[in-house]
C-alpha cells in the first residue's frame, strides 16, 4: 500500500514488489526529504498513472528540470504535502517507462538489495559495493 501522511491519498502499486529500490544521495533528494538521502521504489508507469479519478482532486503536481535537462514531474498530496511519486519526462516530452514512489509512503518496503545512487554528495557512509549508475528516469 502507498499512502501519504494524512491518508487523503492511498492506493496499491501495480506490482507486489518494486523493480528496484534506490537510495539517492543527490542534493535534490536531500532537500526534498529533509534528510541525508531519499529512498525511491521503481515501478512501471503503466498502471500507476494517471491516478484514479477519485484521487485526482487530492493530488497536486509540479515540475522541475533535472541536471540532465529532462523534466521531472513531482506528485504530492494537496492536504499534507507529502511527495508521493516522481516521473521523468524524456527530452521529447514523452514519459519514461518507469516512475519512482517515495519510500516513506510504502508499507513494508524492503531495503535488501537497494542501490545507492548519486553518491558524490553523500552525507553518510555508503556501504561498499552498493553503488550503481544513476537510473535513466532522472
Amino acid at each position: 500500500m502507498i499512502r501519504c501522511h494524512c491518508g487523503a491519498v492511498s492506493f496499491r502499486a501495480v506490482l507486489p514488489k518494486p523493480l528496484a529500490v534506490d537510495v539517492c544521495h543527490c542534493s535534490e533528494c536531500q532537500r526534498q526529504s529533509s534528510s541525508a538521502f531519499g529512498i525511491s521504489a521503481v515501478f512501471p508507469v503503466e498502471g500507476m498513472l494517471p491516478f484514479a479519478e477519485d484521487l485526482q482532486p487530492h493530488v497536486g503536481m509540479w515540475t522541475r528540470k533535472t541536471d540532465s535537462g529532462r523534466t521531472l514531474e513531482c506528485y504530492f498530496c494537496k492536504t499534507c504535502g507529502v511527495r508521493l511519486i516522481h516521473r521523468g519526462l524524456l527530452p521529447d516530452g514523452s514519459s519514461s517507462q518507469t516512475l519512482t514512489v517515495k519510500g516513506g509512503c510504502m508499507e513494508n518496503l524492503s531495503l535488501d538489495g537497494a542501490r545507492h545512487i548519486y553518491t558524490r554528495s553523500a552525507r553518510v557512509p555508503v556501504p561498499e559495493g552498493s553503488c550503481s549508475r544513476p537510473p535513466d528516469q532522472y
